[in-house]
């Protein structure tokens, strides 16, 4: 059910397997995944974890925003690739950082590279999550 003027949802359907596994359904595409606990939380680490999938989508989403951006606004963009290490507090389980370091594509100029950085901060996944999640985001330069 969508709120007045929000834009229109994306379907996503969830089944429970066993042992501890869930199979996520793309409505749009069909497209699958399976989630499973992480080994240090009674899983057997061989898929993502739901908390996995949260640092997975900042990345994702950092580098889609950028890209985006540069698009749209005629840079150079390409080469550019990030890692995120998620870092999860003691009981209760959350996420207490999500650690991403980003490989930039060459040529930007000083002034591309610091609107980048800060669309990259700024994109709609980091925007969603708890303000007491640290987020450090490193950018790399050739």
């Amino acid at each position: 059910m969508n709120s007045p003027g929000l834009n229109p949802g994306v379907k996503i359907s969830a089944t429970s397997e066993a042992p501890f596994k869930t199979q996520l359904v793309h409505g749009p595409s069909g497209a699958k995944l399976i989630t499973e606990p992480p080994a240090d939380n009674g899983g057997t680490g061989a898929a993502f974890s739901p908390t996995d999938l949260v640092a997975s989508a900042l990345v994702s989403c950092a580098l889609t925003t950028m890209a985006l951006t540069a698009h749209r606004e005629g840079i150079v963009w390409g080469g550019a690739g990030g890692t995120v290490e998620k870092v999860m507090s003691p009981p209760p389980r959350k996420i207490a950082e999500l650690s991403v370091v980003f490989q930039m594509p060459t040529g930007l100029t000083e002034e591309q590279r610091r609107h980048l950085e800060e669309v990259a901060r700024q994109c709609p996944v980091a925007r969603s999550l708890h303000p007491d999640l640290r987020l450090p985001f490193k950018f790399v330069y050739p």
